[in-house]
C-alpha cells in the first residue's frame, strides 16, 4: 500500500512538472512572436516613445517615470539646429531629423550614432516608428520610409509641398500632411497613394487617430476624417493660424489657434470651451488627469481644467514657448527659447529643474523609459536621466 502511495505522488508530481513546463513554453512563444510589420507599437508601454506626443492621441503623456534631476545622460550634435523634431524611441534607439536634412538613429542610451539618412533638404517632421520602419517627412516635400534598423529607404511619397507633419500609421497606412494643403493616407509597405483630402489652407499639424477616425489641422480648419475613405465628418473653422495638433481625449479634441486653446466635441466637432492666452500658441496641448497643458509665445505654460477650460495656473519662463509640453508621473516638461528645458511640478506649476543648453529650444520633450529626450537650436540633441532609470 505504502509503495502505491508513493507511486502516485510521483505521478501527479511528474504531471504537475509537464503542466508547469507547457505554460512556459507557451508564454516564451506568446513574448517572442514578431511583430507584424507596419502595425503600431504598443502605445501605453513607457519604454517607447513611438511617435510625436507620445501616442496616436497625441496626448503628449507618458507612462514612463520622467527625469527628477537635470543630469545629462549624453548629449549628440548634429551639423545644424534642430527647431521642431522630436525623437521617436523605440527598442532601445532613439530616431529625430536635424536641419542638416538627415535623420539620425542614435543608440538611446549611450547617444552613438547607428545610421544617418540624407533628405533633399530640412527634416523638421518629427518621424513614428511602427513595426521594423521609420516613417517622416522633409522640406523637399517627400514623406520616406526607412529600414529602422539600417536606415535603408524603402520608399519615398512625393506631395506638393514640405512635410513639417509627423506620420501616423494605423492598420497598413501612412496619414500625414502637407504643405500643399493635403492630408494623405499612403499604403505603409509600398508607398502608393490610397486617398488624398484636399483642405482650406496647409498643414503643419500631425494627424491624431482615435478610433477610425482622422483628426487634423490645416493653418485655419480643424478637421475630422473618416480613415477608410478620407471623407470629412466634420470641419470648425478657427481663423488661424494653426501649427497645433490635436489631442484627442475622452471624446474631446483640444487644439489651438493663434492666441486660443479649444476644446471640441469629438464625435460632432461642436465647440465646448476656449480660452485666449497672451500670445500666439503654436505648441500641442498635452492631456493628462483632466488637465490640458499648453505654452505660448507669452512665455507661459498653461494648465487648464479640461472640462471647462478654467485656468489652473501659469509658469512663467524668459522667452516665447513654441515647443509642446509633455507630461510624465506628475511633472511637465518643456523647451523655451530663453535656451532652457524646464521640470514643471503638474499639480502647481512650481519649477522643479532647469537646463540652460547652448540655443533656443523650440523642440517637443519625448520620455521613454525614465529618459528624456529633447532637441536644441544648438544643433545638439539631449538625454536627461541615468541608465537604470524606472
Amino acid at each position: 500500500m505504502g509503495l502505491t502511495r508513493l507511486t502516485r505522488k510521483k505521478a501527479i508530481a511528474a504531471l504537475l512538472a509537464l503542466v508547469v513546463i507547457v505554460i512556459l513554453g507557451i508564454g516564451i512563444y506568446i513574448v517572442f512572436q514578431p511583430q507584424p510589420e507596419n502595425s503600431p507599437p504598443p502605445q501605453s508601454d513607457g519604454n517607447w516613445s513611438p511617435t510625436f506626443r507620445q501616442d496616436l492621441a497625441r496626448t503628449g503623456y507618458s507612462t514612463s517615470a520622467g527625469p527628477l534631476t537635470n543630469q545629462t545622460l549624453w548629449i549628440y550634435a548634429t551639423q545644424m539646429t534642430i527647431e521642431y523634431p522630436s525623437p521617436a524611441v523605440v527598442d532601445g534607439v532613439a530616431y529625430f531629423g536635424s536641419n542638416d536634412g538627415r535623420l539620425y538613429a542614435v543608440n538611446a542610451s549611450t547617444g552613438f550614432k547607428i545610421w544617418s539618412y540624407q533628405t533633399g533638404n530640412r527634416v523638421e517632421s518629427s518621424c513614428t516608428v511602427a513595426g521594423s520602419v521609420v516613417y517622416f517627412g522633409s522640406d523637399d516635400g517627400n514623406v520616406y520610409a526607412l529600414e529602422a534598423a539600417t536606415g535603408d529607404k524603402m520608399w519615398s511619397f512625393t506631395t506638393g509641398g514640405d512635410v513639417y507633419s509627423a506620420p501616423a500609421v494605423v492598420d497598413g497606412v501612412v496619414y500625414v500632411g502637407s504643405n500643399d494643403d493635403n492630408v494623405y493616407a499612403i499604403n505603409a509597405a509600398t508607398g502608393s497613394r490610397i486617398w488624398s483630402f484636399a483642405t482650406s489652407n496647409s498643414v503643419w499639424s500631425s494627424p491624431s487617430v482615435v478610433n477610425g477616425v482622422i483628426y487634423v489641422n490645416s493653418h485655419d480648419t480643424a478637421y475630422a476624417l473618416n480613415a477608410e475613405t478620407g471623407k470629412e465628418i466634420w470641419s470648425f473653422f478657427a481663423l488661424g493660424p494653426i501649427f497645433s495638433s490635436s489631442a484627442v481625449v475622452s471624446g474631446k479634441v483640444y487644439f489651438a489657434s493663434s492666441n486660443t486653446v479649444y476644446a471640441l466635441d469629438a464625435a460632432s466637432g461642436e465647440q465646448l470651451w476656449n480660452y485666449t492666452t497672451g500670445g500666439r500658441v503654436e505648441s500641442s496641448p498635452a492631456v493628462a488627469d483632466n488637465v490640458v497643458f499648453v505654452s505660448s509665445d507669452d512665455h507661459n505654460v498653461y494648465a487648464l481644467d479640461a472640462a471647462n477650460g478654467d485656468k489652473i495656473w501659469n509658469y512663467t519662463t524668459g522667452n516665447e514657448i513654441d515647443g509642446s509640453p509633455t507630461v510624465a508621473n506628475g511633472v511637465v516638461y518643456v523647451g523655451s527659447k530663453d535656451n532652457n528645458v524646464y521640470a514643471l511640478s503638474a499639480s502647481t506649476g512650481s519649477e522643479i529643474w532647469r537646463y540652460t543648453t547652448g540655443d533656443q529650444v523650440e523642440s517637443t520633450p519625448s520620455i521613454a523609459n525614465g529618459i528624456l529626450y529633447i532637441g536644441s537650436n544648438d544643433g545638439k540633441v539631449y538625454a536627461f536621466g541615468s541608465i537604470g532609470s524606472p
